[in-house]
C-alpha cells in the first residue's frame, strides 16, 4: 500500500419496498448544528477543491467525486441504499472525496423478487477495482496516474450497506449477490455502512457476519425508523474476526446522509429527524472519512479517532470501538 498523505483537512430484504415520497423543504428541517461546527472545526482539515465527472464503472453509470489536485487516492465504492439514486449522495461523497479519497457512486440496476430497482451486489467491489486500474493506467483522464490501486474501501447505506457486509464475508449471498458472484478483492481494506444490519425475521435475532480481518464501522441514526438502533448494536456484536467500531449520531435518521430526506422512490422513513440535514450529512460524511483514513493507516486520522477527541468534539456523536 503506498503512503498515505495526511489527512488535509439490513434495511434487509423486507425494505425492497418501492414508495414515492417527496423531499422534506428546507424550512421543515431542524436547525443547524452549533457542535457539529465546532467538531468539524477541531477535526483535521480536509482538501477544499472537489471535482467530479460521469463515467461507467463494471457497466454502470456513475459519478467520481475526487479532490480536484494530489495522488495516491485510495478509491471508495459507495453502494447505494435501495431505490436511493446516485445523485441524492452528492454532497455525502464531496466530503468524503474532500479528505482524499475518490469516490465512486454507481447506480446499478436489477430485478429481485419480479421488482426492478436500484438494488446493488457484492460483485461491485471486484469490478470497482479493475476500473480503478485502467482508469489509473488511461493516457488522458482526470485520474490518470493518481490513484491508489491497492486500496479499496467500501462504504454502503441501508441495502448497500448489507450487500457489503457480505462482499467482506463471501461467498454470493442472494439477493445481494448473482451467481455465482465474484471473489472478495485482495485491494479492500476497510467499510463503513450507514443504516445496516442484518436483522433476520425468522429467529428475531441477526445474522452473523466473518469481516476476515477487514476493519468496519456501522454508522447509526438514533433517529432511525427503518434500521433501528438495537439491531445495529445486535449486528455490530455479531461482526466476527476483525476490528469494528460503531458510530450513532443524535438525531439522524435513516436518509441523514442522502440531499433530502426520503428520496423520491425510496421507502420513506416516518421517524423524523432533529439534526439538520446539512449537519447530518457533514457528521456522517466526516466520520466516514476519518475511520478509513485511520484504518488505511493516516495517523493523523487514527490519532484523532481513537484518542477520544473526535467523538468529545462532537456532541451529536457517540462512539463504542472494539479490535
Amino acid at each position: 500500500m503506498s503512503r498515505l498523505p495526511r489527512l488535509t483537512g439490513l434495511a434487509i430484504a423486507a425494505t425492497f419496498t418501492v414508495t414515492a415520497a417527496a423531499p422534506v423543504s428546507a424550512s421543515a428541517q431542524p436547525a443547524a448544528s452549533t457542535a457539529s461546527a465546532a467538531a468539524e472545526a477541531a477535526a483535521p482539515a480536509s482538501q477544499a477543491a472537489v471535482s467530479s465527472y460521469e463515467t461507467t464503472v463494471g457497466g454502470d453509470p456513475a459519478t467520481v467525486y475526487h479532490p480536484a489536485a494530489g495522488a495516491d487516492l485510495p478509491v471508495a465504492l459507495l453502494l447505494q441504499g435501495a431505490n436511493v439514486g446516485r445523485a441524492h449522495y452528492e454532497a455525502y461523497a464531496r466530503i468524503v472525496a474532500s479528505h482524499g479519497f475518490a469516490v465512486v457512486v454507481p447506480d446499478h440496476t436489477r430485478i429481485i423478487f419480479g421488482v426492478p430497482g436500484l438494488y446493488p451486489v457484492q460483485e461491485q467491489a471486484a469490478r470497482t477495482v479493475l476500473w480503478a486500474k485502467a482508469e489509473n493506467a488511461t493516457a488522458t483522464g482526470p485520474l490518470t496516474g493518481r490513484i491508489d490501486v491497492g486500496s479499496l474501501v467500501l462504504i454502503g447505506h441501508s441495502f448497500g450497506g448489507v450487500a457489503g457486509l457480505h462482499t467482506l464475508q463471501g461467498p454470493c449471498q442472494v439477493p445481494f449477490c448473482v451467481p455465482p458472484g465474484e471473489p472478495r478483492p485482495a485491494e479492500l481494506k476497510a467499510a463503513v455502512f450507514h443504516g445496516t444490519n442484518t436483522a433476520d425475521p425468522a429467529s428475531g435475532g441477526v445474522l452473523p457476519i466473518d469481516t476476515h480481518g477487514i476493519p468496519v464501522a456501522l454508522v447509526q441514526g438514533d433517529r432511525d425508523g427503518l434500521a433501528l438502533p438495537a439491531q445495529a448494536e445486535q449486528t455490530y456484536s455479531a461482526l466476527v474476526d476483525g476490528p469494528a467500531s460503531l458510530v450513532t449520531i443524535t438525531g439522524a435518521n435513516h436518509y441523514s446522509l442522502t440531499n433530502t430526506q426520503n428520496p423520491t422512490g425510496a421507502r420513506p422513513d416516518l421517524s423524523p429527524p432533529t439534526l439538520a440535514q446539512t449537519a447530518a450529512i457533514e457528521t456522517s460524511a466526516r466520520w466516514t472519512a476519518l475511520y478509513l483514513r485511520a484504518r488505511l493507516g493516516d495517523g493523523w486520522a487514527a490519532a484523532y479517532l481513537y484518542s477520544g477527541l473526535a467523538d468529545f468534539f462532537d456532541a451529536s456523536v457517540t462512539v463504542q470501538h472494539r479490535s
